[in-house]
């Protein structure tokens, strides 16, 4: 028979117990996503714009070209309405069980799936995401650092032409950013972000709205509507693949439970109150930036445009050269964003699973090798609209059409072939062919272009 055990043991457990509890709590403290939580509902507008309007937005009119006029709209509104909904389920779901917050996608997924299996589900498809924007965005902002040098470089431009060369000018930035702490730390280069896409998708639908079919001069002197002079192969990987770059465009689901994490909560108003207030004013801001973009870009240059329309509009030149700084400074904030959970997810386990002291040292060199990782495989695969597609499809379109609506079924558990449960189940199926289709439209879009490019060139 066991003996109990005396009242000493029992002290010394219970001292353990809280020296445990002490240690995890100021761990937390020093995490980005549960460092600080004393973030406004405005936050979390700007937060939003930043992770959702970035280059995915200067891609849509592309993306129309091989879904022509009425699919292309119909796939845009559609988008728009799903993605929202799934927005909202998550926004709910942070505080659901009472008691607790889910203030990581993942910790949501283990509450619907299980304690390892939604590990296993979760975060692979949410670092696929992190870190593929982020790469696209190093590549964005690369080639938009090249186009205002271009422009405003007179006469002799000593500085070279290379992708790979600006792709690395832009990355130095995030060696100095990445050190900021937090998400409460990132708001004011977040707000300058957002205001900045909001600015450039302006001047993105105003520029082919002014000047039509005229600059660039078109074909024929008029804009072409019909698909591209393209074998029929051609024709359907390339209509996947834009659908893959319209799933990247609505991307703030995998950010928005560690920014709604950065939100007070108490029982009198909870952190979804003030974090939806913020969500609605942010997909007001999508709607009037994505949807001018996409058709007025559409309507000037049809399927003339290329995958960056920025990139491929002419004049006024001085105009151009300010929306692509625009880009640069959005997409500096956008990549902060996205990988603030990274760095989470890569300091909690260095801290909590290999015992390793949290110190300023030991984020530097986290993070920075983080960067320029990122860059190195930014400045080999600077496939600008190839990797909207793959990226797109086959890690957004799940963690952002389907995933929200699975856990809502889990944890919710809605009445079955009740409204709530067709509607989700409807949302998983399209979700689910966007994710196979749009992610083989991208990897075939990738190879296409890897078979004429020069590396780090």
């Amino acid at each position: 028979m066991a003996a109990n055990p005396t009242m000493g043991e029992a002290f010394q457990e219970h001292l353990q117990e809280n020296g445990h509890k002490k240690t995890v709590k100021n761990v937390d403290d020093w995490l980005p996503v549960t460092g600080d939580r004393h973030a406004k509902w405005w936050y979390s507008t700007f937060h939003n714009v930043t992770a959702m309007v970035g280059a995915g937005v200067l891609g849509l009119p592309h993306a129309m070209k091989y879904l022509t006029w009425v699919p292309g709209i119909v796939v845009l509104v559609v988008s728009w309405m799903i993605t929202l909904y799934t927005l909202w389920q998550m926004v709910e779901m942070h505080e659901m069980v009472e008691g607790k917050r889910f203030d990581r996608y993942h910790e949501l997924g283990q509450e619907a799936f299980g304690e390892k299996l939604g590990l296993y589900i979760v975060v692979p498809q949410q670092l696929i995401v992190e870190v593929g924007v982020d790469i696209v965005y190093m590549v964005t902002g690369g080639l938009s650092l090249m186009r205002f040098y271009n422009i405003v470089c007179k006469g002799s431009c000593p500085l070279t032409s290379h992708t790979s060369a600006w792709i690395a000018i832009f990355s130095s930035v995030h060696f100095i950013l990445s050190q900021l702490p937090n998400f409460n730390s990132i708001a004011g280069v977040s707000l300058a972000a957002a205001v900045m896409s909001l600015s450039y998708s302006t001047i993105a639908w105003c520029i082919p709205a002014a000047y039509g079919h005229s600059d660039p001069p078109l074909k024929g002197g008029h804009a072409n509507y019909h698909l591209p002079d393209e074998s029929m192969v051609d024709h359907v990987f390339y209509a996947f693949n834009a659908l893959g770059t319209v799933a990247f465009a609505y991307a703030g689901h995998n950010v928005v439970l560690e920014i709604q994490a950065t939100i007070p909560s108490t029982k009198e108003r909870p952190s979804k109150v003030p974090m939806w207030k913020g969500v609605v004013l942010a997909y007001l801001v999508v709607a009037i930036c994505y949807f001018p973009v996409a058709i007025i870009g559409y309507w000037a240059y049809g399927n003339d445009v290329s995958d960056n329309i920025l990139l491929y509009v002419a004049r006024p030149p001085w105009l151009i050269a300010v929306a692509n700084l625009m880009v640069v400074v959005h997409v500096i904030g956008s990549y902060q964003i996205y990988a603030m959970p990274v760095f989470d997810m890569l300091e909690s386990v260095l801290v909590k699973r290999f015992r390793l002291t949290p110190s300023r040292k030991l984020r530097l060199i986290t993070r920075s090798l983080y960067v320029a990782a990122t860059a190195f495989v930014a400045m080999t695969f600077p496939f600008f609209g190839s990797l909207l597609g793959f990226f797109g499809g086959f890690a957004f379109a799940p963690t952002t059409y389907f995933l929200p609506c699975i856990m809502w079924l889990c944890i919710v558990k809605p009445k079955r072939f009740g409204f709530s449960w067709m509607l989700n189940w409807f949302i998983i199926i399209i979700g689910t062919l966007l994710m196979i289709v749009s992610s083989i439209g991208g990897l075939y879009s990738i190879i296409k272009s890897a078979s004429t490019y020069e590396f780090y060139q």
